[in-house]
Order: structure tokens, then C-alpha cells, then sequence
């Protein structure tokens, strides 16, 4: 199944459990193909195959509605109850499938079918939480699992802020189901399953070897279940995009602290996962003018998706891939702009950085009118779609306030670029002289030198952010004291990455060797 993550918001289910625009569909009628899936499907989740149960998910669910449910939902819950023994777990699952691809597929949709999709992932959720749950499910299954929960979630604040065009009928529905994708209840289960699952504990103690989480992919091969551990870890990503969702952004890096994402994780596993949780991250981080640890991510993140996307293009997610990458560029982009750290930069990101955004950066670096225009078309291109997650008030004349919160955000960075509209000039002097006097430079900037203190003040400030552990540690890549009136300055030293110079001339050298491989001698 592919990730929910980049599509367009306002799609809904359809109608009681089928009712969808097509005049033909009937919910009740079940293809031979469909009786096949659902029988074989609820045996490898009985019998605890995985190998099997990520083929039928990533690949039959997705072959058949491509050739028999491309405009149609899929036959209702009650009608393949026969074919899985009426098992309530695996209905459960089979109805979260059911309104994904609802949302993936059909289109316009209502409020209650919002609401039901909303309480089917309860009950699911309900089940995972309180009930006994003996099943392993593939880690894609469980975080499109979180990531559609998230999704589904943002897609209501928007259908709900835009109420300009609403008819009687959808105003009533809204009222009628205020209480689906509450904020405050999305937030709670997914922190339930992080709490339940106790997966900080387990990654903790992981630290220290009484763990095997990360070095199992998160599966139990005792005979255990993986799916309440699962859902906990992801559910750590899900509260990371939720809280950067709703602006803020200290709380959603607070909520994914327990992963490392200096190692290998679970995280990783999973392309989306992966994806999402830099992109999310890197951008808390910009927001917080954390810009060396934004920088450090995206170039990781982007470094992978230009050595293994190759194999990811016959994934149903390549697309999405393909769009977060040209995004996390933008964001890159926007990070060095402000904070210039080119010596963290791997080669390759670089040269298709410069290729995509060279002359925005250029424009960028005058803090004119034109540089504004360049820091809010790439921010809009590549920021979340941010929502407002308090219901509307419907007596109210009615209004579209969807894009409030995207405003918000914008104002807010705009108005950091615009505090360090001075700081370029600044570090272009710096950056020619080890010393200075305040007098001479003054003279250059033309200003006074109560003014230059002011803005050297000011650029210490900005160039400083307060890390996760709460130390003050510098973003620049230079620094500078004062004594007595002269500006020393202190030049950052690079560390020289040996290891990536080998890394690339050994895969040149396989090319070639590759290339010469298929030379044919006479």
C-alpha cells in the first residue's frame, strides 16, 4: 500500500461501507478473485506468516484494485465476514484497508464517512491496546498503519476549515460528528500506544544489550506479537508529524527522542518511515534554528535517496519518494541560505542542490524584495500542510480558514529571515579578516558602532540554538570574540571525511569495472 504522506487533502470514504459514485457497485457482491484474497490473507495472519502477508498487502491488495476496484470501493466488511470465519480482529483490518483505499481512490466524500473510518481505527486501536493481540504483521503494513491514521486526521481539519461552499447537509454532518479526529483523541492513542507498548523502555534498555528491537527489525520470533511494539515506535514518528502539523515543534522532537537517529532503526526499514521522519525532523529543527542538526539529516536522507531510489521505482510510493526529495531540497536550500555550512554537504547532494536552486540561493543571500519572494515560494513548496485542529464555529458566517495556520507559519519564518536581513553583510567581512576593530568595520558597513555592537550581539543570538539537551551550541560555521575594541575571529575547522572520498572512487571503479564487463573482446 502506498504512504499517505503527500496527497492532496479533502478526499473521504464512501458510503456505508460502499455507496460510492459508481451507480454499479454493489457492497455485498465479492469477486471469486477478492473470496481468494481474504481466505488466503486471514490464514498467513493466523498461522503468523510474514513473508506472505507483505506480499498479498504490498502486492495483491494493490494488483486487484488497480484491475477491479480503480473507481469502485472494495466489497463492505459484512460481505467477506463468510471468508475469514467472522473473525472481529481481521474485519478490523480488512475496514482500515477498506477507507485507505477510499481516501486513495474516490472522490468527493462526506463527513460520516470520516467519522466512520475515524471510529473503526478506535476499535482497532481499542483492540491493539486492551485486548490480546496475537498476530505479526509486516512493518510496512504498521506504519502505513500510523502514517493513514495521521493522514486521515489532517484531511478533516482541512474538509472541516473550508466551509465557504458547504451545503445545509455537510454543515449538519459536521455538527453531527464533532467529536471524529478530536485533536485531543488522535494525540491520546497515539501516545497510548507508545506508553503501552513501553517502546522507550525497550530501546533504552536496548542501549545496554538486554534488548534485540532494532537488531530484529521489531519482530518476535518467540512466538510473541510485534504489532503493539510496532505501532508504539511509529506512533513516536506519528506525534512528531502531528506536533510539527500544528507548529509545534520543541513537543514533536521531545516525542521522537527516544530513536537515535544516528544509527540504524526501525525507522529506516521502512522507505517512508524513513522519509517522513527527516523530513519532519530536519524541518522541526529549521523552525527552531537548529540549522547544523536540519542541515546534517537532510544531507543523510538525500545522500540515501540518490544511492537506492533505483530500487524503489516500482514501489506504489515512488512518487511520493521522488516529491519529499524535491522538498527536503527546498528545505536544505532555505537551511544553508541562512546558515551557510557547505562543509557538511556530501559532494553529490551538493552538485544537485546547485542544479535545482543555485540562483534562488543566490538571491537569497541579498535580503532584498526579490531574496523575500525566494524564502516564501521555497517554504511554501516545501513546509507541511499545517492545520488548524479546533472545530469552527458554525454559526458563524461561513468562511475558509484553512490556510490560517500556513500563514501563520510563513509570517513567523518570514519574520526570522527578515531579523537577519544584516547578519550576510556581517559574515562577509568576518570571513575576510581574522581581526578587525569595530571603528573599521563601522566605517565599512556604514553605520555607527553602537549600531555594530547591536548587530554583532544580534548575530551571536541567531547563530546559537538550544539543542535537544538543552546545552546553547553554535549553528556558525565561524566564530568571533571582542577584546578591547578589536574583532578577533576564530574559522571553524572542517573534518575531513576521508572515508566518503574512498566510499565514491570504490563505486566509480565498480562502474567501470561493470562497463568493461560487458566490452566484448574479438
Amino acid at each position: 500500500m502506498a504512504s499517505a504522506y503527500d496527497r492532496e487533502d479533502g478526499l473521504a470514504p464512501p458510503q456505508q461501507h460502499g455507496g460510492g459514485p459508481a451507480d454499479a457497485y454493489d457492497p455485498n457482491y465479492v469477486p471469486d478473485s477478492v473470496k481468494t484474497f481474504v481466505v488466503h490473507l486471514y490464514r498467513h495472519i493466523r498461522d503468523k506468516n510474514v513473508y506472505e502477508i507483505h506480499q498479498m498487502y504490498e502486492g495483491g491488495f494493490q494488483r486487484l484494485s488497480d484491475r477491479l476496484f480503480r473507481d469502485t470501493p472494495w466489497p463492505s466488511a459484512e460481505a467477506v465476514a463468510p471468508y475469514c470465519d467472522g473473525d472481529h480482529v481481521f474485519l478490523l483490518l480488512y475496514r482500515e484497508l477498506w477507507y485507505r483505499h477510499a481516501y486513495a481512490r474516490l472522490s468527493p466524500l462526506t463527513a460520516s464517512h470520516r467519522s466512520e473510518s475515524w471510529n473503526n481505527y478506535c476499535d482497532l486501536f481499542s483492540v491493539v491496546l486492551h485486548g490480546v493481540v496475537n498476530m505479526q504483521l509486516p512493518n510496512q503494513w504498521l506504519w502505513d498503519m500510523v502514517d493513514e491514521f495521521v493522514y486521515q486526521f489532517q484531511s478533516f481539519c482541512q474538509y472541516r476549515a473550508k466551509l465557504k461552499n458547504k451545503t445545509e447537509d455537510e454543515l449538519q454532518q459536521l455538527k453531527q460528528f464533532d467529536k471524529a479526529w478530536n485533536v485531543y483523541g488522535v494525540l491520546n492513542y497515539l501516545q497510548a500506544l507508545v506508553e503501552k507498548s513501553m517502546i522507550a523502555q525497550i530501546l533504552e534498555r536496548e542501549k545496554e544489550g538486554l534488548e534485540s528491537f532494532t537488531a530484529t527489525d521489531g519482530y518476535d520470533y518467540q512466538g510473541g506479537s510485534n504489532v503493539l511494539k510496532v505501532l508504539g515506535y511509529y506512533s513516536m514518528i506519528g506525534l512528531l508529524r502531528i506536533h510539527c502539523l500544528l507548529g509545534d515543534y520543541h513537543t514533536g522532537l521531545k516525542c521522537l527522542a527516544p530513536i537515535n537517529l544516528n544509527q540504524q532503526g526501525v525507522y529506516t526499514i521502512v522507505i517512508g518511515s524513513h522519509i517522513s521522519t527527516i523530513y519532519h525532523y530536519g524541518f522541526a529543527n529549521l523552525m527552531m534554528r537548529r540549522y547544523v542538526d536540519a542541515t546534517k539529516e537532510f544531507n543523510k536522507i538525500l545522500l540515501y535517496i540518490i544511492k537506492y531510489k533505483q530500487y524503489h521505482q516500482k514501489s506504489p510510493q515512488y512518487d511520493q519518494i521522488l516529491k519529499k526529495n524535491e522538498q527536503m531540497y527546498a528545505l536544505l536550500a532555505i537551511c544553508l541560505s541562512l546558515c551557510p555550512q557547505n562543509k557538511l554537504i556530501d559532494e553529490n547532494v551538493s552538485t544537485q542542490l546547485k542544479e535545482k536552486y543555485n540562483d534562488k540561493m543566490t538571491k537569497m543571500q541579498r535580503f532584498d524584495d526579490e531574496a523575500y519572494a525566494a524564502y516564501d515560494e521555497l517554504f511554501s513548496y516545501a513546509c507541511p500542510k499545517f492545520i488548524t485542529p479546533s472545530p469552527p464555529v458554525l454559526d458563524q458566517p461561513l468562511t475558509n480558514y484553512n490556510q490560517d495556520a500556513y500563514r501563520l507559519q510563513l509570517k513567523l519564518f518570514l519574520y526570522e529571515v527578515k531579523q537577519q536581513q544584516l547578519l550576510s553583510g556581517i559574515r562577509s567581512y568576518l570571513k575576510l579578516y581574522s581581526a578587525i576593530t569595530i571603528t573599521k568595520l563601522a566605517q565599512y558597513m556604514e553605520m555607527d558602532e553602537a549600531t555594530l555592537r547591536s548587530i554583532l550581539m544580534t548575530y551571536k543570538h541567531k547563530m546559537h540554538a538550544v539543542d535537544s539537551n538543552g546545552k546553547i551550541v553554535s549553528s556558525a560555521d565561524f566564530d568571533f570574540y571582542i577584546n578591547e575594541d578589536v574583532i578577533h575571529v576564530v574559522e571553524s575547522k572542517s573534518t575531513k571525511r576521508h572515508g566518503d572520498y574512498f566510499l565514491r572512487q570504490i563505486l566509480k571503479f565498480e562502474e567501470t569495472i561493470a562497463e568493461l564487463d560487458k566490452v566484448q573482446l574479438d
